[in-house]
């Protein structure tokens, strides 16, 4: 039996990363403690040896100096640390000046590291040409301590080699925070611009929703209410004539309106999920034209119907634009033209298009030009149209009445 190998890697322990998160957390919500604790720490540095009786002469340490120098210039230099995330510029200004000070006395201090951390905030948060200014002040000051510190009299060129390395750190540190930061506001700008983006799509998408919808509405309720409107106007004129045919009449009206009634729940019901056990009829095609038109025919109307071609090659979508086109010339027509109008439709089917056609024989008024362009079912044909890919017209015809034309292209567009 051959043993499996399997090879075990050390696992990361995000542990620490939550921890260093939280901490630059805490760290942005309140920065003035790190501030306090920096400047504490760095006074503290300068103040290490004051009280020994023969103090070392070494470069970082205490030396031969009058403690009051060494107290004052190490608590000058660092309580402006406090302050280095407000005035980053200013507070590095102050230590450097210090550092100076105490140089031309050739005395160094561990607190002079005070002017690496000032350096850091400089580059980190100033413009650029401030941070090269900083920078090259920080170089100048190492070249000064090489020459003025008396340690290093003997290795100076090793002394400012380090000592710039020091300040190279402090300037590198600043630079990788300061692209870090820059790449942090850049994914949260993105993801504000795509949550912006997102929310237009989803705004753009309800308001193409409620316009479809708002069409359906309209060709349904429109040509239903046309229908309904037509014969009770007949069916009261009939009512003392011929009660029979007002009475047929009226069970038209019902009829319509539950045909109504059922095109309502069906658009209504395509705007929600169908719920278990409960089918969705299909939206209206061209096989539903006949008894469109069997409804226009009782309200008073004579309807001619042609076709040419072979009606089928249309997609389900395409069907019922040429559908709600006709049932919106229809409801026109009935509007705005005699009950005793005789309407022409005719579908013609070429091989890359199809051209819809509805004429009447004449309202019993002129309906102006700007019922053509202002009225909103005239407006719902050409849109309906432009969103197939087509074109639709409508407007008066020469010898009287009213003609509108939609032309489709063939293809996929159900």
């Amino acid at each position: 039996m051959t043993d499996a190998i399997v090879s075990q890697e050390p696992a990361v322990d995000i542990r620490w990363f939550e921890r260093l998160h939280r901490l630059r957390e805490a760290d942005q919500a309140r920065p003035w403690r790190l501030d306090i604790l920096i400047t504490a720490a760095v006074g503290t540095l300068g103040l290490v040896g004051i009280t020994k009786a023969d103090p070392p002469p070494d470069a970082f340490g205490a030396v031969a100096a009058p403690a009051t120098f060494v107290v004052v210039t190490a608590i000058v230099g660092s309580l402006p640390l406090a302050f280095r995330r407000q005035a980053p510029l200013p507070v590095f200004a102050a230590a450097l000046l210090v550092c100076i000070v105490q140089l031309a006395q050739g005395v160094a201090l561990r607190s002079d590291v005070g002017v690496l951390i000032a350096l850091y905030t400089v580059c980190r948060y100033a413009p650029r040409p401030v941070a090269l200014t900083a920078a090259v002040a920080g170089y100048t000051a190492s070249g000064l301590a090489a020459v003025r510190l008396a340690p290093f009299a003997h290795q100076r060129l090793l002394a400012f080699f380090f000592l710039c390395c020091a300040v190279t750190a402090a300037i590198a540190t600043s630079v990788a925070a300061r692209a870090r930061q820059a790449q942090l506001s850049a994914l949260a700008e993105r993801a504000a611009r795509l949550e912006i983006e997102r929310e237009q799509r989803v705004r753009l998408a309800t308001a193409a929703e409620r316009a479809r919808v708002s069409r359906e509405m309209h060709d349904i309720i429109g040509h239903s209410l046309a229908v309904i409107t037509s014969l009770a106007d007949a069916s009261a004129a009939l009512a003392s004539t011929t009660p029979a045919r007002s009475t047929e009449m009226l069970h038209l009206i019902a009829g319509t309106s539950r045909h109504a009634l059922d095109e309502l729940r069906r658009t209504l019901g395509a705007l929600r999920e169908p719920a278990d056990g409960i089918e969705l009829s299909p939206q209206p095609g061209l096989a539903a034209v006949p008894g469109l038109l069997e409804r226009v025919r009782a309200a008073g109307p004579q309807v001619t119907y042609t076709t040419t071609g072979d009606l089928g090659r249309f997609t389900s979508g395409q069907q019922l634009t040429l559908y709600r086109i006709l049932q919106e010339a229809l409801t026109n027509t009935l509007k705005h033209a005699a009950s005793h109008t005789t309407i022409g439709i005719d579908i013609t089917v070429s091989p890359a298009t199809v051209v819809l056609t509805v004429t009447d024989t004449g309202p019993p008024r002129p309906r102006s030009a700007a019922v053509v362009t202002a009225g909103h079912g005239l407006i719902g044909i050409r849109e309906r149209a432009r969103l197939a890919g087509g074109a639709a017209t409508a407007g008066p015809r020469r010898g009287g009445g009213w003609a509108v034309s939609a032309t489709l292209p063939l293809g996929d567009r159900g």
